[in-house]
């Protein structure tokens, strides 16, 4: 394995965040980020391409470093425009730990970051957790075995559903991540951003540590599938759109995020 030259900052994560044109959900992603970070870090966000109210907030925040994607590189959306802003965080990152965080991505306890990173041991390259579902365990199973759209998917693609440390929220070791050469979005096999770099690790026989939703649900809420929602070129389900809607307007009408939203000293 080849060794990086770079000297990497021991102690500190650098939290990476992708935005596209999701300004409330960005802001409140940093600003309870800024609230309930104790441990040492800093902030990355690579913009994709957004070109609107977003962007203008996120060059006013003067604690993140900004990297901008000029619309006109932007060819492609979803995982690759995902997965290769993340590699382009991790380019830039110079500290002992990577983060992978969603914009749509909350966090709501004190010490959130320090915890994680205690989670891990030295020889844990990645720790978090797979979708953040929290249904009674029963209902999953019950979905797991009546769910035929699943079965289709594993005859067509038999690494459809495995499992993997999804990037909503994704602690990593740089080190490993520069040494490896391991990327966030492998083109060629077009899996879902952070999927493929998952299998790479147990690949080459390194140690992850998987939180359950439960676990994960004690520091960060994720309204998932928020930027789909709320930017109409992409096409959810219908009954997505309905339930991300209200769980939206649950969140944002919650004391707690009302005072986070209206805190503008959280931006400097």
């Amino acid at each position: 394995m080849e060794k990086t030259n770079q000297q990497l900052e021991p102690g500190k994560v650098t939290i990476c965040v992708v935005n596209y044109k999701t300004e409330e959900l960005t802001r409140l992603c940093l600003r309870s980020i800024r609230r309930y970070t104790e441990y040492p870090y800093e902030v990355i966000v690579v913009d994709n391409g957004s070109n609107d109210s977003s962007l203008e907030y996120l060059r006013t925040v003067s604690w993140i470093k900004l990297i901008e994607r000029s619309p006109e590189e932007m060819k492609h959306t979803g995982s690759w425009a995902h997965g290769s802003a993340l590699d382009i965080g991790l380019k830039e990152c110079k500290t002992e730990y990577y983060m992978a965080l969603h914009s749509d991505t909350l966090v709501h306890k004190k010490g959130w970051l320090r915890e994680l990173v205690e989670m891990g041991d030295a020889d844990t390259v990645c720790l978090g957790g797979g979708k953040l579902d929290l249904k009674p365990k029963w209902e999953i199973i019950l979905k797991q075995c009546t769910d035929y759209k699943k079965w289709l998917r594993q005859m067509r693609d038999k690494n459809a559903e495995k499992f993997y440390i999804r990037t909503i929220c994704a602690l990593y070791r740089t080190e490993i991540l520069k040494n490896e050469k391991m990327q966030f979005y492998y083109p060629e096999t077009k899996m879902t951003c952070g999927k493929q770099l998952y299998m790479e690790f147990l690949e080459r026989g390194y140690k992850t540590k998987v939180l359950t939703p439960w676990q994960m649900s004690e520091y960060i809420y994720h309204l998932a599938h928020a930027t789909m929602v709320l930017n109409p070129e992409f096409s959810v389900r219908k009954r997505t759109e309905k339930k991300c809607k209200k769980q939206l307007e649950r969140i944002f009408s919650s004391p707690i995020v009302k005072e986070i939203m209206q805190d503008d000293s959280l931006d400097s």
